[in-house]
């Protein structure tokens, strides 16, 4: 399905309200601990990745490294969910309180009809139960997303942390 067939999204207005209406549902999905229904808004071929910065680099190759911090399918983030689901993922036992404040969307077409590359920033507020202090994480997030007959569906994300060595203890939330 193109975005012009999909009769919900017929104008550039409608479409970035669709997107950035689905980037709010994500967050607050998130934010909420309510990863299984978050799982549900990911294509089937999703890719998730935060690639490891090197800022000794030139800007142009800080991220050109083949390390990652993650790089998981939907398999893989369906396992990680689960895994949070048990109790027993001790990064999260008590579980993270976060907010996400996702700003900056920038819309481009693709060459593809039903997908949209987004740009966004991203600020993650965590903070755990236990812990007196609270972290905050930086970055920048280059998104693909599928406008499907159900909706948008999220089919790459690559999440861009703006700092090189991150101050929080454990990485375990979705960026």
């Amino acid at each position: 399905m193109t975005v012009t067939e999909n009769s919900n999204l017929a104008t550039a207005a409608d479409l970035r309200a669709a997107i950035t209406q689905f980037l709010a549902t994500e967050s607050r999905l998130l934010d909420e601990g309510r990863e299984a229904e978050w799982l549900d808004l990911l294509d089937e071929d999703v890719l998730y990745e935060v690639p490891i910065r090197q800022a000794s680099d030139p800007r142009s190759r800080e991220y050109a490294q083949p390390g990652y911090r993650m790089r998981d399918t939907k398999a893989h983030l369906r396992t990680r969910i689960e895994r949070l689901a048990t109790g027993i993922a001790y990064s999260e036992v008590p579980p993270s309180r976060t907010m996400r404040l996702v700003g900056s969307i920038e819309i481009t077409p693709t060459d593809r009809a039903d997908v949209i590359a987004v740009a966004s920033a991203l600020l993650l507020y965590r903070q755990r139960g236990i812990d007196p202090h609270f972290d905050l994480v930086p970055a920048r997030r280059e998104d693909t997303i599928r406008i499907t007959a159900e909706g948008p569906r999220l089919l790459t994300r690559r999440v861009l942390n703006t700092e090189t060595s991150l101050e929080t203890p454990n990485l375990a939330v979705f960026l």
